[in-house]
């Protein structure tokens, strides 16, 4: 019995580098398929690496933010949930790993912010607390992280277009709007560029943050610069496209 034990142990230690290499090699693969914006392809290799490893914290992460970016894209509510819950328990296995880490704190706070886009009333208030808390749980590890500053900046711009109702839900949780909202999500959408230059969809939510400052010339010139910056995710064929819409419309 021993004798078997111990022969079982040897080949689980032996066979261990094999198995290691196997999923470090699908995440190479799962990475490059989403470098080469294949994102449902991508999803479904760091799946395959999660089913292997259950407490791969980088391939959580990436199936996290996978599922709230392709959800997205999808045709109805109900398939658009289906992701984005997804997306949630992705972040939630994430973070009961590691509480701490700035890549799961943000992806659970992008879970809820799409999740917000389908709600309303005081759920769709709660969530947006949600979205506040975990992108400051991800700035707080890591300061530079120009996802959870875009996730600020958004929060601030959101806050400056709420009606006089919402305004005072937003009172119960928050003590109030910040009559700086429009200027601190400039301010967090610069920061952004300055952490993230090639970050397409940051330039046509700052150009918008501009245009509504009145600053017209300066929302147009982004939107410009940004049309001659190279794609670097799926989605970004379709902020190109608005920020041409934008464009014929300013007129500037």
């Amino acid at each position: 019995m021993l004798k078997h034990i111990f022969i079982l142990s040897f080949l689980f230690v032996a066979a261990f580098p094999v198995f290691s290499q196997q999923v470090d090699d699908m995440v190479k693969q799962a990475d490059l398929l989403e470098k080469q914006m294949k994102e449902e392809d991508a999803y479904q290799k760091f799946k395959d690496v999660v089913k292997l490893q259950p407490h791969h914290l980088y391939a959580l992460t990436r199936c996290s933010e996978l599922a709230s970016r392709i959800g997205r894209r999808q045709s109805t509510p109900e398939k658009q949930m289906d992701y984005y819950t997804a997306a949630k328990i992705y972040a939630q296995r994430a973070l009961k790993i590691s509480p701490d880490d700035s890549e799961a704190n943000v992806v659970m706070s992008l879970a809820y912010a799409r999740m917000s886009l389908l709600k309303d009333g005081k759920e769709k208030i709660e969530y947006v607390r949600e979205i506040k808390n975990y992108a400051d749980k991800a700035l707080k590890t890591n300061s530079n992280n120009f996802k959870a500053v875009f996730i600020i900046a958004r929060w601030h711009f959101e806050l400056s277009n709420l009606n006089a109702i919402q305004k005072a839900a937003v009172k119960v949780f928050y003590g109030g709007v910040q009559a700086n909202s429009l200027d601190s999500a400039i301010y967090y959408y610069e920061k952004v560029r300055s952490l993230s230059p090639n970050f397409n969809l940051n330039y046509l939510e700052l150009a918008k943050a501009y245009y509504r400052k009145n600053n017209k010339k300066k929302a147009a010139d982004l939107l410009n610069y940004m049309l001659r910056l190279p794609n670097t995710a799926a989605d970004d064929n379709t902020v190109k496209e608005e920020a041409r819409q934008l464009l014929a419309t300013w007129k500037v």
